[in-house]
């Protein structure tokens, strides 16, 4: 089965989208998990349009070593919420504003709003880089490698910021020093 559906076995986060349309969005998340070194797949997931597969994907992915789903869907944005209600796995909704979208807001409050007992963990509209990063975290929590990966990586964002601070001040002095 992981050839038909073009699937790495052994990927340990899955991403799926729910058009190929979607993969401008949705590819700052493979490459932040390729920046972290965490095996992942990519392949298209209709809740819509092929909902046979979808609920194969959703019901197999535990099996085949997946540990998180990161879904990202645009419009009714249904793509993560059923992929949640068919799997235990965690699942990572990246609300996307595609072109049939209500400035995104409809894809937003799609995967916001689930109802209680079908959690869906949801970044900001087509913010699927945030989704690779949480889906690194959560697999930290069991996984001390890329646990110090990611304390690297969060390690990193305090000294860049140091560096504009630093360069700020320096530019800021030069400007009275004048």
């Amino acid at each position: 089965m992981a050839a038909e559906y073009n699937l790495q076995p052994t990927a340990l986060v899955g991403i799926i989208m729910g058009s190929d349309s979607d993969l401008k969005f949705m590819q700052d998340a493979a490459q932040i998990l390729k920046h972290f070194e965490v095996p992942y797949e990519l392949t298209v997931v209709s809740a819509h349009r092929t909902p046979e597969r979808m609920f194969q994907y959703a019901k197999t992915a535990a099996d085949r070593g997946i540990k998180v789903i990161i879904a990202g869907a645009g419009g009714a944005a249904h793509l993560p919420g059923m992929i949640a209600s068919l799997t235990h796995l965690p699942v990572i909704g990246v609300p996307i504003k595609s072109s049939n979208s209500i400035d995104g807001w409809d894809s937003v409050l799609s995967i916001l709003q689930m109802p209680n007992g079908v959690p869906v963990a949801t970044v900001a509209l087509n913010a699927s880089k945030n989704a690779g990063l949480l889906a690194t975290q959560i697999l930290g929590t069991g996984d001390d490698d890329f646990a110090d990966k990611y304390k690297a990586f969060k390690e990193s964002l305090k000294d860049s910021v140091q560096e504009k601070i630093n360069k700020l001040s320096f530019d800021w002095n030069n400007e009275f020093d004048r």
